[in-house]
């Protein structure tokens, strides 16, 4: 591609260095430096920045149709791309606080990541292997995404997400799935304390779960072809259709639909909580 403008092996650290600079490649630089400026490439649109150093706040604001790839945004980078339309992320390393938010059409993919609240209120969001070693409330509302190859470690992930499809995928996240709508997992492993609760529309295929108390107070589950590992007083007050595989430790107060699995440890059903003649919970063994 051809650029109108070029910039190479500089180093700026001024307040706003790349203020709307459009159509323009930035290779090799370095945003770092005793001035301490903010928002350097803010406003800018039809940009590449490419093997890049990242030490400044809030560099990518308001930027449209972006590339940024093989760069290191610092821990010191804070909230580096907000209100973003149109960027592609590849092989970068992302390690400051709140690194994505209220973007549209972000594609991330090859890339490392430890950021608390990583990935807030975005929309038509692709993810492609990518591992995220630490964040809290990673993906909180988003909307509209695909979602392959993740491996992620963190807490409260994915709370209040719409439309969103997963697979290929490892997660390993305490609280995930609260409040989603319309969300599919499939031939993944899912390790979560609590999973999926007050979620409407989640479906798990071919997939590994484990975790205590998983898909309480959900509605329309559905499970096919999944094993459950350490998953006592699953399904609490949920309705739910359920093919597991293997045993599942225990079933409490379903709600309403079946339950089907090799064996399941124990069933608890509360009279005075839940009417036994809506749900169907049977083992195959």
């Amino acid at each position: 591609m051809n650029f109108e403008q070029n910039f190479e092996y500089q180093t700026f650290d001024g307040e706003r260095a790349l203020y709307g600079i459009k159509n323009a490649l930035v290779k090799n630089c370095s945003f770092d430096g005793p001035a301490d400026g903010e928002s350097a490439l803010k406003e800018a649109s039809s940009i590449e920045v490419k093997d890049c150093f990242m030490n400044l706040r809030y560099p990518f604001w308001h930027v449209t149709d972006a590339k940024i790839s093989g760069s290191e945004l610092t821990e010191k980078c804070r909230a580096a791309l907000w209100y973003d339309k149109n960027v592609e992320i590849d092989s970068c390393k992302l390690n400051g606080i709140k690194a994505l938010r209220e973007c549209d059409g972000i594609t991330l993919k090859n890339s490392s990541v430890s950021s608390p609240e990583f990935i807030w209120k975005c929309k038509n969001l692709t993810v492609e292997h990518t591992i995220i070693s630490e964040s809290e409330y990673p993906f909180f509302e988003v909307e509209n995404a695909k979602i392959t190859g993740l491996k992620m470690k963190g807490k409260y992930s994915f709370q209040y997400g719409k439309n969103i499809e997963i697979c290929d995928s490892d997660l390993d996240t305490k609280d995930a799935f609260w409040h989603t709508k319309d969300v599919t997992v499939r031939n993944s492993t899912v390790k979560s304390e609590y999973l999926g609760w007050y979620s409407e529309n989640l479906t798990l295929i071919n997939c590994h779960i484990i975790g205590t108390q998983p898909f309480c107070y959900c509605k329309n589950l559905v499970l096919k072809n999944c094993t459950m590992e350490g998953c006592d007083l699953s399904f609490e007050r949920s309705s739910v259709q359920a093919d597991v595989k293997g045993k599942i430790d225990s079933v409490k107060n379903l709600l309403s639909g079946s339950v089907t699995a090799d064996e399941i440890g124990a069933i608890i059903m509360e009279e005075s909580i839940v009417d036994a003649s809506k749900s169907t919970i049977k083992t195959c063994r």
